[in-house]
């Protein structure tokens, strides 16, 4: 049952088709088992991994961030990307909840959204290319920064509050159950245990809550709660911020797992 609703999860986060059925994924029913994104986010970040680590002897670190870049966004659909963009356009729009609420729903991209998919796909391009031919470090890291991502979109769903109903709606409802958190918390630090993370795994991961709360607080004061967009945002940087950490590591923590 747990296996197959990691497959409708992935299928969720995801264009990687598990089933036969993937292409009609109930949203409702996906909330429900959120707090196992995390195993989500590993499972698609060793796809991603393992993709990184075997160009990664062939070519150099500055293309190997260019396409594990857009790799990674091709992946994920481009939805988080998006949403990154829909949320740093409502945070900069002019007035109140209702103007910023329609900024976000434009399906145009303003210069706010323009401006911050920029910089984070330039971070991201810059952070995957500093593991200077370090594959197997690159593997494991990826695979940890997309789990962590992950965890924090459970965090936000868990602390916040949808500013109106929405795509939000029923992962906030679900989350509101407290065994879920914990049981979310105990899957990401099974993750970083079995991976070998270490300190840099646990400064990643301190470092994605506190910008998940964060970003709960701005979204609370902009937008009167969160929204999905909110939460893919939460994604996507916290991706980035793991990955920052983790090629700054002065340890060379992946060799534990040989």
């Amino acid at each position: 049952m747990a296996f197959r609703w990691i497959q409708a999860i992935i299928s969720f986060l995801s264009i990687i088709p598990t089933s036969r059925h993937s292409a009609t994924i109930d949203i409702y029913s996906v909330a429900k088992v959120m707090y196992l994104f995390p195993i989500a986010g590993a499972i698609i970040g060793t796809i991603v991994g393992v993709f990184a680590y075997a160009i990664s002897f062939y070519i150099q670190p500055l293309l190997l961030g260019v396409l594990v870049t857009a790799v990674l966004v091709i992946i994920t659909g481009v939805n988080h990307t998006d949403a990154l963009a829909d949320f740093a356009d409502g945070l900069m729009a002019k007035g109140g909840k209702e103007d910023k609420h329609k900024a976000m729903r434009d399906p145009a991209v303003g210069s706010a959204g323009t401006v911050s998919v920029v910089l984070y796909v330039a971070g991201m391009i810059v952070a995957l290319s500093s593991f200077h031919f370090e594959g197997l470090k690159l593997l494991t890291s990826i695979v940890v920064a997309e789990a962590i991502a992950k965890y924090t979109m459970v965090l936000q769903a868990h602390i916040g509050l949808s500013a109106w109903e929405g795509f939000s709606s029923p992962f906030t409802a679900s989350m509101k159950d407290r065994r879920k958190m914990l049981a979310a918390t105990a899957i990401i630090i099974l993750i970083l245990v079995l991976t070998g993370g270490g300190y840099a795994g646990i400064m990643s991961l301190s470092g994605s809550v506190l910008i998940g709360i964060i970003l709960h607080y701005i979204s609370k004061r902009s937008f009167g709660g969160i929204s999905g967009d909110v939460i893919g945002a939460s994604n996507e940087l916290t991706r980035l911020s793991s990955l920052i950490i983790f090629s700054s590591a002065t340890n060379d923590w992946s060799k534990q797992v040989l």
